[in-house]
């Protein structure tokens, strides 16, 4: 049995002066694999750089001209749109999670497995093969007809369902004891009383799971906009990176800046939901 303080590689158990001079250099390396880039995008947005091929570690005459370049660019609008799509999206996304992780894991329907099936067989196929017919759907919405192509609408309706927030709130919905909900039925709760007063906050750690996973999902969306977007004015923030790239008054450092902006809020919601996320992860890994 190894140590409690043992490293996931093992190297806190090296004592010789050789060992530790490889763990140095293995943890140097690893820093510099995962926050090397980081930190360049971080010191490049606040740097004057005009080579994409000088993008330094080092901060070098620090500036914020970039992000009012950048915002002049019309950054400040794609950063709102995809504030606009993350926030109703996200909110559509949780509601239809928990409505129908509540039905799967607690009622007994017909077809309940073919359901199952279908919503984790959604999870297997890539963006680009739903892409032609959530086009056409779009452009005529079944039952109402209305075209939401070329409106925010448009991206926050087919992000309202993702098979991982259902499956998630189902699995943890499975597992609320049944007792509670029987003595809630001896009291005279009925179905929405006890969804919301006893399965709901159980499934607390669950929501900050699907939150985290469901905001990175949403925010990170390229596919969806590009098929959506008719002009600049609905881009969202992602998009809008693809063309400040092709801009030819748009500098490398205009460009790390904007791609900040674009990084921050996913931080950010990790951050907010982080007890959470971490608990809900350790909840799952427990009945694993």
């Amino acid at each position: 049995m190894t140590a409690a303080n043992d490293s996931a590689l093992g190297l806190d158990a090296v004592k010789s002066p050789g060992g530790r001079i490889l763990k140095y250099v293995v943890y140097a390396l690893l820093l510099v694999v995962f926050a090397g880039p980081l930190l360049a995008l971080l010191v490049s947005s606040f740097s004057d750089v005009s080579d994409p091929t000088a993008l330094s570690v080092i901060p070098s005459s620090p500036t914020l001209e970039n992000f009012g370049i950048a915002f002049d660019k019309g950054v400040g609008l794609y950063l709102l749109n995809s504030f606009l799509v993350v926030g109703f999206g996200l909110l559509l996304q949780v509601v239809i999670s928990v409505l129908a992780g509540y039905a799967l894991a607690r009622k007994k329907f017909r077809f309940m497995t073919f359901v199952l099936v279908a919503i984790l067989a959604t999870l297997m196929l890539p963006e680009e093969i739903l892409a032609i017919p959530l086009s056409l759907i779009l452009s005529d919405l079944p039952l109402v007809h209305l075209n939401l192509i070329g409106s925010l609408a448009g991206m926050i309706v087919p992000l309202g369902a993702w098979a991982f927030s259902i499956l998630v709130m189902t699995e943890f919905m499975k597992d609320v004891p049944r007792e509670l909900e029987e003595a809630a039925r001896i009291d005279g709760a009925g179905d929405l009383r006890i969804f919301a007063q006893i399965i709901l906050p159980m499934c607390k750690p669950a929501l900050g799971v699907i939150g985290v996973f469901g905001f990175t999902m949403i925010w990170d969306q390229y596919l969806l906009p590009m098929l959506v977007s008719s002009d600049a004015s609905t881009y969202t923030l992602p998009l809008a990176l693809r063309t400040l790239r092709i801009d030819a008054d748009v500098t490398p450092g205009v460009i790390m800046a904007a791609s900040l902006l674009a990084l921050l809020p996913s931080v950010a919601a990790f951050l907010f939901f982080q007890r959470s996320f971490v608990r809900g992860l350790a909840s799952g890994a427990l009945k694993g």
